[in-house]
């Protein structure tokens, strides 16, 4: 797992993450990403595919048009510029892109890499592909090993690609799938198929002695709030970070949360922090829940998206345990390094 990014005292080079684990790819990459405008990360996927990579990427459409007319359009500047170029550099390299159908939102960020090898991993988290997203927005990543992961997360991958995205009545619905990672009990949610709302709320729940979170947009209209009201008034604490931008906002969940007991906290205006975008929360620093997932409702009815479940509160192997504390330990320190270093309490 990464916590980042370096740049606003994170302990993990985020960039270097994402083109450290493309670098490995020995023969295919399959990118699901909502953006993708880092020059850095765009050129470690054309280094792939001169090795001879096979790559296919899905991106969001919304982030290749400009709202906003230019006086010449055939001219390079304006809205989305950036990603217009990478995409047109990807494509004159031989990738093979295509742009979502969702009418809401592709929010994917993963990659699965050689799925079929004993190189067979993926990466995600809340991370965009952007220079901003590297650099200037706390983000996580996280990568898991093997092949089962690997083809569960190409499973989805491949659904997308021919041509089925966000609420259609021909997406799947089997059930969220659990593996053992390191011994770690580890379920994937995608999203809408899966609703992961419930499964988030069916975890908090679960607590006993602590939830903490970092959360970039947090809606009432999620559910997930009133779980944590709920905590607070049975004397469990919440702790929590949100984006000051999303968490000021009228439908934001902020209110009813901190009210009931919460302790919460936004960004200092000058921490040098662009924008809160984890979506991740630490239970009992047993389980952690990672991945593209902002608790709103459009996120869990709407939107393309996957979590990831790590860990299980009623989990009695001591090497599980261990290994689940372990990864517990390591997103919840960097909750509290953000808490103490860069925000201020919500008043």
């Amino acid at each position: 797992m990464f916590m980042g990014p370096q740049q606003l005292g994170g302990p993990d080079d985020l960039c270097r993450a994402i083109t450290g684990f493309i670098g490995e790819a020995r023969k295919k990459l399959f990118i699901a990403v909502q953006e993708l405008e880092s020059r850095e990360i765009a050129d470690a996927i054309l280094a792939a595919r001169s090795r001879g990579v096979k790559i296919r990427l899905i991106l969001e459409s919304k982030y290749l048009g400009t709202n906003n007319p230019v006086p010449d359009p055939w001219k390079a500047g304006g809205e989305n510029e950036g990603n217009r170029q990478t995409v047109v550099a990807l494509l004159r390299a031989g990738v093979e892109v295509v742009f979502d159908l969702n009418p809401q939102t592709f929010h994917q960020k993963y990659i699965v890499r050689d799925p079929d090898s004993d190189q067979a991993a993926v990466l995600t988290g809340s991370t965009n592909f952007t220079p901003t997203g590297t650099t200037t927005n706390l983000n996580h990543i996280v990568v898991f090993r093997g092949k089962r992961m690997s083809g569960l997360y190409h499973e989805e991958f491949e659904e997308a690609w021919s041509g089925t995205f966000g609420r259609m009545q021909e997406r799947r619905e089997e059930e969220p799938k659990t593996y053992r990672l390191a011994h770690v009990r580890t379920k994937i949610l995608f999203a809408p198929d899966h609703a992961p709302e419930l499964e988030i709320m069916k975890q908090i729940l679960k607590a006993r002695k602590r939830v903490d979170f970092a959360m970039f947009t947090f809606a009432q209209s999620s559910g997930i709030d009133d779980a944590m009201i709920c905590l607070n008034r049975t004397g469990i604490p919440v702790k929590g970070v949100l984006d000051r931008g999303q968490g000021n906002q009228t439908w934001a969940a902020t209110r009813p949360v901190k009210n009931a007991g919460a302790e919460l906290y936004w960004p200092r205006r000058d921490a040098g922090v662009r924008k809160v975008h984890h979506k991740l929360l630490v239970i009992d620093d047993l389980v952690t829940i990672v991945g593209s997932f902002n608790l709103t409702g459009p996120a869990n009815r709407l939107n393309d998206e996957n979590i990831a479940i790590i860990g299980d509160i009623l989990e009695e192997r001591p090497d599980a345990l261990e290994n689940q504390r372990h990864i517990a330990r390591y997103a919840r320190e960097e909750i509290d390094r953000i808490i103490n270093t860069s925000c201020e309490a919500i008043p």
